[in-house]
């Protein structure tokens, strides 16, 4: 059950909905009117602003291209000689404007704009300032996590920590590594006043611990990185652990609809059917498939949804998981199947009936004719755009397929509660534990204890596969090959490729950049800041390079 007692809407200051939600029990609305936050505003209802401020953080993680585009296990939908700036750097110049930039600072916006309040307008009596820490560090935890968010895409970027009440024009972008210890210095500062175990949605003292171990990562292979950061990062990863043993669970259990709040999570963009629409509009059930309802037999109401982006994953991608990998089946869909009846050819389509096969090996001739006369088969060569040259006496010729694109869709986000790309009701994981020992493994590595890096590596295989001791070494290839099968549409794998100094080799296995691509890491390592963001402070404000 996903509840958060006693927590009431504040859209007068804050504006925008509730993240935290209930799956049967859900958090009572009160609606205020004629009224100020002068007026408002006291120990018992400043929670509002913290409230506002997870709604915003479940709308950063809403931004998906500079996540996933442009790396080795997502590309396009089209064609392979079609150009997509994001994927392929043909023609990547700063846009006018960018979700990643302005929603993270929204973020940050309303961050500056509790803690100040909870500083200077609260009158706070002894026995609540437990909460006001509470509240404070809930706020600078948040507002780490969105500079981190930019800091990877951006480099160095704004520190404004003051409530915004003026329009300005004179922002100035701080540097990478001035911007890399504020982040350290913020959630170093929350830490000791978050909860081990708080309500079901806030941020616990070991979410913030798993981000400032990234943080301390990442910074580790900067040139002014600290010839400790690899351990420091290390040491919190463990922390952040704790004594939880993923094996309690297995990867099935964990994207099971009805355990989206579970012993895994340490954070989560929490979403659910309340009747306001808000809060049933998460889109991450939309993402990397292609428009199954073109299908015959498959209606616009199909369980699997409506194509909501134009990202897919590689065929790299589907070539990882080995045969006795348990998140292959949870992870994606190798078979769509009818939802209302049909035909074509000379076969009669019911629902219920199998309408694509997308075949983990190559399937021999025989058994691919046979296939043919009940369903489309397409093979492993042939999860891109294209249509397969037609087999002579089979039902199911390639051309009579009304979609150009075709390859095995997105499974572990499948909603129940939808409509369309949108309004669904699932929630979105942010962080994990798999992902915490894969961080450990990272940072041990980093250290110089392969020992350890090897034991987190193996854990997370171990429970996808059963087997102990997969990996007898331990490099950044294979802790890369393990973030892309535990971890495929969740964590930002191109802030990862970059951290790694791995992104531009590891773009061979993009199809439509092997086919023309054009990177530049002198340019493509960072990503254009928005011209509206220079428009505003042209005299203050600048541009990365070779933009």
């Amino acid at each position: 059950m996903k509840t958060i007692n006693n927590i009431k809407y504040f859209a007068l200051i804050l504006g925008g909905s509730l993240l935290l939600s209930g799956c049967n029990d859900y958090i009572e609305e009160d609606i205020y009117t004629q009224i100020t936050s002068e007026n408002f505003i006291d120990e018992s209802t400043a929670d509002q602003f913290i409230v506002g401020l997870y709604t915003s953080t479940r709308s950063v993680y809403q931004n998906y291209g500079y996540k996933f585009e442009g790396t080795d296990i997502f590309t396009t939908q089209g064609e392979i000689f079609s150009t997509s700036s994001t994927n392929d750097y043909v023609g990547l110049n700063a846009p006018q404007t960018n979700g990643v930039w302005s929603a993270n600072y929204d973020v940050i916006s309303k961050a500056n704009t509790a803690i100040n309040r909870y500083e200077t307008q609260v009158n706070w009596s002894d026995a609540k300032l437990g909460e006001k820490a509470y509240g404070i560090a809930q706020a600078r935890a948040l507002r780490a996590l969105a500079f981190f968010n930019l800091a990877q895409q951006y480099g160095g970027v704004v520190l404004d920590l003051d409530e915004p009440q003026s329009i300005r024009n004179n922002y100035t972008r701080s540097t990478e590594q001035e911007t890399y210890t504020l982040i350290i210095e913020e959630l170093e500062a929350a830490i000791p006043d978050l909860l081990d175990n708080p309500e079901t949605g806030r941020f616990s003292k070991r979410a913030a611990q798993h981000v400032l171990s990234e943080v301390y990562l990442t910074r580790a292979y900067l040139d002014f990185g600290e010839s400790t950061d690899f351990q420091t990062a290390a040491d919190l990863a463990v922390a952040a652990i704790g004594s939880y043993d993923i094996r309690s669970q297995s990867f099935e259990e964990v994207f099971a609809y009805d355990n989206q709040v579970n012993d895994e999570i340490l954070f989560a963009g929490q979403w659910s059917d309340t009747g306001i629409s808000e809060d049933s509009n998460n889109n991450k059930h939309s993402l990397f498939m292609y428009q199954v309802f073109d299908l015959p037999g498959v209606s616009r109401a199909n369980p699997y949804g409506t194509k909501g982006n134009s990202l897919m994953p590689t065929p790299y991608f589907y070539s990882l998981f080995d045969d006795n990998d348990s998140r292959e089946n949870v992870t994606i869909h190798r078979t769509i199947m009818a939802d209302e009846a049909s035909g074509l050819a000379d076969d009669i389509i019911n629902p219920g009936d199998t309408l694509v096969y997308f075949p983990k090996n190559t399937l021999d001739i025989d058994e691919l004719k046979d296939r043919l006369d009940r369903y489309w088969v397409y093979q492993p060569d042939q999860y891109l755009f294209g249509v397969p040259a037609d087999i002579d006496g089979v039902n199911y010729k390639y051309s009579l397929n009304p979609s150009f694109i075709n390859f095995p869709i997105m499974k572990k986000f499948d909603d129940e509660i939808f409509a369309a790309e949108t309004s669904g009701a699932r929630d979105t994981f942010i962080f994990r534990i798999a992902e915490t020992h894969l961080i450990a493994a990272e940072a041990f590595l980093g250290a110089g204890n392969t020992t350890q890096a090897l034991f987190h590596l193996n854990r997370v295989r171990e429970r996808a596969t059963g087997v102990a001791d997969h990996y007898t070494t331990v490099d950044l290839d294979n802790i890369l090959v393990e973030r892309a099968l535990e971890l495929i549409g969740e964590s930002n794998r191109w802030a990862v490729l970059k951290r790694m100094g791995k992104l531009e080799e590891k773009l061979a296995n993009n199809p439509h950049y092997a086919d023309h691509g054009a990177f530049d890491a002198s340019k493509h390592l960072l990503r254009p800041i928005p011209i509206k963001e220079i428009e505003i402070s042209p005299e203050t404000m600048t541009q990365n390079p070779n933009y």
